[in-house]
């Protein structure tokens, strides 16, 4: 024990020096610039001589010998300046810049670029020497890019391609819009990018094979994987690749296999994605996309708990990292790599590598980003680095860290970082015990959060996060900091507004995850209050529940029960698979007893008080794949004391009865179609709608996408009544519905919302899809209702979370009908009424018939 402490101070002792280090690390002294070189000096005099050199330097170039390449360019200019050919010189001043950067040695490629221009200014105007100007223009875009200053590379790029049009050269044209591009994505303007390279690749199409052909598809893939159609994604880079193995250009194949590699990781398809890595390390021969796909595949081997193979690929990056040429690449590379190590150490709980190796690693990382003035990636590094003081309890020093990173990544508004540092703050903080600096740092990190938006669907790569492990935890965690109850005292209204307004914020956050979009951005509204109605915000933790009630007249209600974690999901989880078998009342009624017991039995007396009769829950986690309507208190279910209703977010709704004509679009499938079974009932379903409210009906071959959407655009239809089968699910990619031999997925659904927009500006007052079901073994199932409701712009859904028999969805839809022509009741009410009715026949009494359906979005 005492020999373990004695190494523990040891390893603190190193990692302080290294903190000095991370403090005052100063910038690289660099080499004299071909500034220096004079005519005198060379003795290169010929023209012949001058081709000669050019020639090979860039020979050098293409083999990645960058020094050898300006020493030789280097000579080529000296012989020129003697020859007066100022625009051979400027051309080679450009050539000179690229293997600059690629050395990064960024002051002597600004030199060159700088002194290329100056050159230029001079020149006569003729089409050779706009050529030159735009390519040299070109490089300094990739130069001002590469030192992260993406606004200025856009501006730059933007130049050199009028020339080019100027001059008529579409392929350079095209090219240059690719560069562009990439700038786009840094900035964070993803669609735009994506818009401007489909662009591109629509013109390039009709012409032969290229390598700028092969560059826009592959960079027209990469930003499709950004923006969440990782299908598509994987398609286009399957072209691209097949296009590079044509020409051959056996770089570019590498490079496009590590993209797939990365979109099969986000696809979770790890083992294709491993392949991938596979394939680019044998195939690249930048040692930089090596690096990549190593430091990549390293990460999901730790995932799969490939161990020994971890080990084994660890010790080989460990020896090729010092010999990377300088770049943004290279040093992400190596933090990706720090940070493998560190997920490592927690995982087996052992002592190698030392904490002090994975500071050297970030310490080098930090002093690579200062000489590239990379203020990104340096403060990433060290807000890294700040992580290992975490992991060895140097409170102090951690904190010093994140403060430094954080301060940079307010000075260049990186708000990606940015909150990622002011969350590490709030976890250092509460360690400390300073609550209010930790609420203040965690408020902090979900107000950036907020900001981000959109661009939380694709950051710099070398930063990309999870949802699930690096965004939801700043939210639960605020949340559990503003609910702790401080001694005897009574928590704040303040405190508990603001908790359940981060409740909100966080499922707004995860239906955005599901389509990996700010699809919402427009549907937020500051809510309007249902003065009758209780909002209930039940909140798994990892040691309680929380619950908090917002009564009717702004009166709150708080209460925790001590129940773990794991103890909710598993109760949740058995209740869940207990609730649609046909013989299993007893085990359903004690498990819903039990759940009732921890959400609503505290709060029994006040509901009772306010004399509420309607409940609206903001469901978390497990908890929304169980239908509150069948929580039971030993004697009644929960539907027969009160109208029941989920929101996602009250900001996410509008409050308004339907006062429209009831008129509807009643589709569905009573036959087998798509692999799904027939649905016998289903045509008696769709005619009794029929009989009780004007409908136009799509049925089996006619109930197809084109048909459905025709239909919601010739009329105004407030109601879109769907009897299918059909699935939701917590990814966007496995939650669809069933039409005709085909399936209409979530995504799929926007084309309907686009086109409403269109042509009329009301939305769907009701959605009702009635034969669906969630995912089997999905905790976050229930979140592709609420994504098939938002995407569909429907008011109010109504939704089934599993599949039922269809005779007792017929007879419950008939009682709906019935109830919904009756304008003096809420939907919340309609749906209650027709739930009651199937609870009191006696066929269908059991929870399995009647408590699926689940009423979502505006309940009045």
């Amino acid at each position: 024990m005492a020999r373990k402490k004695s190494r523990l101070r040891i390893i603190k002792r190193f990692l302080s020096v290294l903190l000095l280090l991370a403090m005052f690390l100063g910038a690289l002294l660099l080499p004299p610039t071909f500034a220096h070189v004079t005519a005198e000096n060379s003795n290169v005099q010929s023209l012949a001589d001058a081709q000669n050199l050019v020639k090979q330097g860039r020979k050098f170039y293409e083999a990645e010998q960058f020094n050898d390449a300006t020493a030789t360019w280097l000579q080529a200019i000296s012989a020129l300046k003697v020859r007066g050919d100022e625009l051979t010189q400027a051309m080679i001043l450009g050539n000179l810049s690229l293997a600059y950067q690629q050395l990064g040695q960024w002051s002597e490629a600004e030199s060159a670029i700088a002194q290329s221009l100056n050159l230029l200014q001079t020149a006569k105007d003729t089409k050779d020497s706009s050529q030159i100007l735009a390519q040299v223009l070109d490089i300094k875009g990739r130069l001002q890019l590469a030192q992260s200053k993406a606004e200025n590379a856009l501006d730059t790029w933007r130049l050199s391609a009028e020339i080019y049009t100027k001059i008529g050269d579409e392929r350079a044209v095209i090219q240059n819009r690719i560069n562009q591009a990439q700038a786009l994505q840094a900035l964070g303007f993803y669609r735009q990018a994506e818009k401007t390279l489909r662009q591109s690749t629509q013109i390039l199409q009709s012409q032969p094979n290229s390598p700028v052909k092969v560059a826009a598809l592959h960079s027209l893939g990469n930003v499709v994987q950004v923006t969440g159609d990782l299908e598509t994604s994987r398609q286009i880079l399957q072209q691209s690749l097949e296009l590079a193995s044509s020409l051959p250009d056996r770089e570019a194949i590498a490079d496009i296999l590590l993209s797939l590699g990365n979109t099969a990781r986000v696809q979770q398809d790890t083992q294709k994605a491993i392949e991938f890595y596979q394939q680019t390390i044998k195939t690249a021969t930048s040692p930089t996309t090596r690096i990549q796909a190593q430091a990549n595949q390293l990460r999901l081997l730790l995932k799969t708990e490939q161990l020994s193979a971890f080990q084994t690929l660890s010790s080989e990056i460990k020896t090729q990292l010092n010999d990377l040429p300088l770049s943004r690449t290279a040093i992400s590379a190596r933090i990706n790599f720090a940070q493998s190590l560190m997920q490592f150490r927690k995982k087996i709980a052992a002592d190698t590598p030392s904490w002090l190796d994975i500071a050297q690693l970030l310490a080098t990382a930090i002093e690579q980003a200062k000489s590239l003035q990379d203020r990104r990636t340096q403060s990433y590094a060290i807000g890294i680095l700040g992580q290992v003081y975490e992991q060895t309890q140097q409170w102090s020093d951690a904190q010093n860290l994140t403060q430094q990173a954080l301060l940079i990544a307010q000075d260049i508004d990186a708000k990606d970082i940015g909150y990622q540092w002011q969350w590490q703050l709030g976890r250092l903080l509460k360690t400390k015990g300073d609550i209010k600096g930790a609420v203040s740092a965690y408020t902090e990190a979900v107000n950036n959060l907020q900001a981000l938006r959109s661009d939380l669907v694709g950051v710099n790569s070398a930063v990309k996060f999870s949802f699930r492990e690096e965004v939801e935890p700043v939210y639960r965690q605020l949340v559990d900091l503003l609910l702790q109850s401080q001694g005897n005292s009574k928590l704040s209204f303040e405190n508990l507004q603001k908790a359940s307004n981060t409740i909100e914020l966080l499922q707004i956050a995860e239906l955005e995850n599901f389509f990996r979009n700010n699809c919402l951005n427009a549907q937020i509204r500051n809510p309007k209050k249902d003065p009758t109605a209780a909002i209930i915000y039940p909140f798994i933790l990892p040691d309680r529940l929380e619950i908090i009630i917002e009564l009717p007249q702004q009166r709150w209600l708080h209460y925790t029960t001590p129940v773990v974690k794991k103890e909710v999901e598993t109760t949740l989880a058995q209740l869940q698979e207990n609730l649609p078998k046909p013989h299993t009342l007893r085990q359903v009624q004690s498990l819903s007893q039990k759940v009732y017991k921890w959400i609503v039995q505290p709060a029994e007396a006040a509901l009772a008080e306010s004399n509420t009769p309607t409940l609206v829950f903001v469901l978390d986690g497990w908890l929304r794949n169980i239908p509150m309507a069948a929580l039971y208190d030993g004697k009644q279910y929960l539907v027969e004391k009160y109208n029941i209703a989920l929101t996602p977010s009250l900001q996410l709704i509008e409050l308004k009865p339907m006062e429209k004509e009831l008129k509807a679009i009643a589709a569905g499938l009573s036959e087998a179609s798509s692999g799904f079974s027939a649905l016998p009932n289903v045509k008696l379903e769709l005619e009794e709608i029929r009989s009780q409210v004007p409908s136009s009906i799509l049925l089996n071959q006619e109930f197809t996408s084109k048909t459905l959407q025709n239909q919601i655009n010739s009329l105004s239809f407030p109601i879109v009544h769907l009897a299918t089968h059909g699935q939701f699910s917590s990814k966007a990619e496995e939650t669809f519905i069933v039409a005709w031999n085909e399936r209409i997925y979530v995504k799929k659904l926007n084309e309907l919302v686009r086109t409403i927009e269109q042509n009329r500006p009301e939305a769907i007052e009701l959605l009702i899809l009635s034969a669906c079901q969630t995912a089997a073994g999905d905790e976050q199932a229930a979140l592709g209702i609420a994504g098939v409701a938002f995407q569909a712009g429907a008011r109010s859904t109504i939704a089934s979370l599993w599949n039922l028999d269809d005779e007792s969805t017929a007879v419950l839809m008939n009682q709906f009908y019935q109830e919904l022509a009756n304008k003096n009741l809420t939907k919340a009410e309609v749906l209650r009424r027709a739930q009651l009715a199937l609870l009191q026949n006696p066929k269908y009494k059991r929870p399995r018939f009647w408590a699926p359906y689940v009423l979502l979005g505006n309940w009045l």
